[in-house]
């Protein structure tokens, strides 16, 4: 895997997503971060996740990779040379935890192999990103498809923030937002991720 510099990630960036977790829909784009320690490819492995923490949830995103320094005026094809999918996983009680106490959510979110990763692909063009379904399946059953297009906030209002607030450079990444439809994992689970009908990568959750 290349080197990625910093890991951003949209939460509640769908709207049924946000409502099936019983949050209020954000009126500006919520940002948190993981450690690069957190990074794992999807390439038919075994990853190993947390089992003794409560339930984990797998969250399903596009993974967009920066080119450049963001610059008011410049396009989306500038800002992005390619993409990926990509799991977010939480873990949800340390999470619900975490948000009743007003804490961060870093432990629920950054431990390790929790950013699930694919190859990168090259940029599709502005069209395709558009209108191209991703999905996710949980042995061989999709639990979870969206589209980009069906985002809050859209990727550039997204690029802005980030780079405004925390700053963007050539190898960020950033986690763009799950669809509806996160749910627990179990060992064994075989997690595989599709770009419309292509299969991006696969890998088998070890619990322990």
């Amino acid at each position: 895997m290349e080197t990625i510099k910093n890991i951003y990630c949209v939460g509640r960036n769908y709207r049924l997503h946000a409502a099936e977790l019983g949050n209020d829909v954000p009126t500006k784009p919520m940002i948190f971060d993981k450690p690069t320690h957190a990074l794992a490819e999807a390439v038919g492995n075994v990853i190993e996740l947390p089992g003794t923490r409560g339930e984990l949830h797998h969250e399903a995103e596009l993974v967009i990779h920066i080119a450049r320094p963001y610059e008011a005026g410049v396009s989306l094809e500038q800002m992005v040379d390619k993409i990926a999918l990509g799991i977010d996983f939480t873990l949800r009680d340390v999470q619900s935890d975490l948000k009743k106490a007003g804490h961060p959510w870093l432990l629920a979110k950054g431990f390790r192999n929790s950013a699930i990763l694919t190859p990168f692909h090259a940029f599709p063009g502005v069209d395709a990103l558009q209108n191209t379904d991703f999905s996710l399946l949980k042995n061989g059953e999709q639990v979870q498809r969206g589209k980009i297009s069906d985002v809050i906030f859209d990727l550039m209002t997204i690029i802005a923030y980030i780079s405004d607030n925390f700053g963007l450079d050539q190898g960020d990444i950033i986690y763009t937002g799950t669809p509806a439809g996160v749910g627990p994992i179990a060992d064994g689970d075989v997690m595989t991720l599709v770009w419309g009908e292509e299969n991006w990568g696969q890998f088998t959750a070890k619990l322990k």
